[in-house]
């Protein structure tokens, strides 16, 4: 959910209807003080906040948000008259992701508020892997081939997953040992070939999965 204050019935509108017909749900505000009372049982996925409003200004909201623990990295974009560089940078240096001067166009605000979210929504991460008889569990650093359970290292886990989550594409040595242990010294793939060797044995049946790509890397991939 988007909310937006803007005491501009047209603009309101316009932006509010703009953003649900690309697929996004907002809602629309004419005062800080009808956005304050939603704020206290639903909190938005970003805000859209004009500086001129009747009761109080965008600003002061913009400081109250930034000093709630609960919206302290809540998406801000301020949306004013006022396009004057020093206003632009008072907006950006009290906590605003961005910053759009009236009058714009409306492809070009949700190119920009799809553009924040991407940055600032949370990656969503799978949680399962499925890949012939392994199955991962990441939540619960569980692993099965088979139906039977197989006690991995923190490392081992780690490698398996990396490998799953690319199913079919080859990562080379180097990539796995920066990905996986943070570091990337000529050498050291020493450290990936001999995991991946006790992976497959603690895989049993299920490290035929595991395919050596010689001189490059290593991929996984269910065998047809």
């Amino acid at each position: 959910m988007i909310y937006l204050v803007e005491d501009d019935n047209s603009i309101r509108e316009l932006v509010v209807y703009t953003l649900q017909s690309t697929g996004m749900e907002a809602r629309g505000f004419s005062c800080a003080a009808d956005f304050w009372e939603a704020m206290k049982t639903d909190l938005p996925s970003m805000v859209l906040l004009d500086i001129m409003l009747p009761d109080e200004d965008g600003l002061t909201i913009l400081k109250k948000l930034r000093t709630a623990a609960a919206t302290e990295k809540l998406p801000v974009m301020m949306l004013t008259a006022k396009g004057t560089e020093y206003d632009k940078v008072i907006g950006l240096d009290s906590g605003a992701d961005d910053y759009l001067p009236k009058p714009f166009g409306m492809m070009e605000l949700v190119s920009r508020v799809r553009a924040i979210l991407r940055r600032t929504m949370p990656e969503k991460k799978q949680n399962t892997y499925q890949l012939g008889t392994i199955h991962v569990d990441i939540g619960k650093h569980e692993v099965t081939v088979d139906g039977r359970p197989v006690t991995l290292t923190f490392k081992e886990f780690e490698l398996l997953c990396c490998l799953m989550e690319n199913e079919g594409i080859v990562l080379s040595r180097d990539r796995l040992l920066s990905k996986i242990w943070g570091y990337d010294f000529d050498g050291e793939t020493r450290t990936v070939d001999v995991h991946i060797r006790t992976l497959r044995q603690k895989l049993g049946l299920g490290g035929k999965y595991i395919e050596t790509i010689r001189g490059v890397g290593y991929k996984m991939e269910e065998i047809g």
